[in-house]
């Protein structure tokens, strides 16, 4: 096992700067997840790390190895691809065993490794078969087992579980975390599904234009995102996002309103002083999780409801969505436990919900940094 320090990395297709200056530490058997939309730069840095590509300036040390100008062979790293890159004819023992043959590693240890690694991944019953004779399942299986045999420093993951259907995605989600968890080698994943970076990753690291957004443990970059791209990326659904105005600053609550909303916020100067935005535009963020129907209560806090017109209810199982209007033109979604619902929600009809003030985020329009969040008060 060893870490991965990434210093300075700059790369440029012709005109295009991909990576922008990016430094990045991988601890020591870290799980590490590279997530954000296409063209972040996310794969270009996984194949940087791997030598498939080579960086324009900036240092890539895998231990204490400068590894800039090493080949992918010597750098002791195993790469788990997102087409599989299984060989057709040949079986899944000799796929599994095919870079340690080019190694020429004695046959008997060999065959250790390969059963060894197949009794792991629940290969055994396969090893004679061919990839085609294979599930999607199996086949990643496969990959992985190829890139276990190879007992090396690093394992790099492109995106492998994307060929998956959903279901069978998320079970190997889970076996890929157990391996890990067994294997202890330090482990570089790619994805944009941020429930995969989410559930996998021991940190994070949110990528936008070839530069890290955010790098924290999934917990954190949830509760506590940097800016607006993260709060908007991480979370399903999407964090909710209205314009406000900040009314007034005291010493215990912020006064957020705008058409049709006047919430109370908690506030602690002493944490966190933004008495310099009062009386101007801001955007408050709140996840559809931390919105909920007031009942009749809670309805007699106004500062912490909001008057609402339903346009569109969504059942799914456990949850329901609800599509919003808040004012003339807010538009939120409500992510509400369905057992919590009492008698029939009607489309097109007023209602009234009410937020967890505690769990909300205000954003700088400008600087799209979060300038406050809530929880930070609790």
């Amino acid at each position: 096992m060893a870490e991965i320090k990434l210093k300075n990395i700059i790369k440029t297709f012709g005109d295009v700067n991909i990576i922008k200056n990016l430094s990045l530490d991988i601890h020591d058997g870290e799980f590490l997840v590279l997530v954000g939309g296409s063209g972040c730069g996310k794969s270009t840095t996984l194949r940087l790390i791997a030598g498939l590509e080579t960086c324009n300036s900036g240092d890539i040390m895998i231990g204490d190895r400068k590894v800039n100008d090493l080949p992918p062979k010597d750098r002791n790293i195993a790469m788990v691809f997102q087409n599989y890159a299984l060989y057709p004819h040949m079986s899944v023992y000799e796929n599994i065993a095919f870079g340690l043959k080019l190694r020429k590693v004695n046959p008997t240890i060999i065959k250790k490794k390969v059963n060894e690694a197949a009794e792991m991944l629940s290969l055994t019953q396969y090893l004679h078969r061919k990839p085609k004779e294979l599930s999607g399942g199996q086949r990643q299986r496969v990959a992985l087992g190829r890139a276990i045999v190879r007992d090396s420093e690093v394992m790099l993951m492109d995106e492998p579980l994307s060929n998956l259907d959903a279901k069978l995605r998320t079970q190997t989600r889970t076996e890929l975390k157990k391996l890990h968890q067994k294997l202890k080698t330090t482990t570089v994943y790619v994805t944009h599904d941020q429930t995969e970076a989410m559930t996998m990753g021991d940190r994070i690291a949110v990528m936008k234009d070839g530069v890290i957004q955010q790098l924290a443990t999934p917990k954190v970059a949830y509760e506590y995102p940097n800016n607006l791209f993260v709060a908007g990326f991480i979370g399903s659904p999407s964090m909710n996002f209205i314009k406000v105005n900040i009314s007034d600053i005291g010493t215990k609550t912020i006064d957020v309103t705008n058409d049709g909303l006047h919430l109370k916020l908690p506030y602690n100067p002493a944490i966190t002083d933004i008495s310099a935005y009062k009386g101007k535009e801001v955007l408050l963020g709140i996840r559809p999780e931390h919105i909920a129907v007031a009942n009749e209560k809670i309805q007699e806090d106004k500062y912490k409801c909001m008057q609402s017109w339903l346009e569109v209810v969504e059942p799914s199982g456990s949850r329901t969505y609800l599509h919003v209007s808040v004012g003339k033109k807010h538009q939120l979604t409500a992510e509400v436990d369905t057992t919590s619902l009492t008698g029939v929600l009607n489309e097109g009809t007023d209602i009234s919900l009410y937020a967890d003030l505690n769990r909300v985020h205000l954003i700088d329009p400008q600087t799209e940094l979060v300038i406050l969040s809530t929880q930070r008060f609790v």
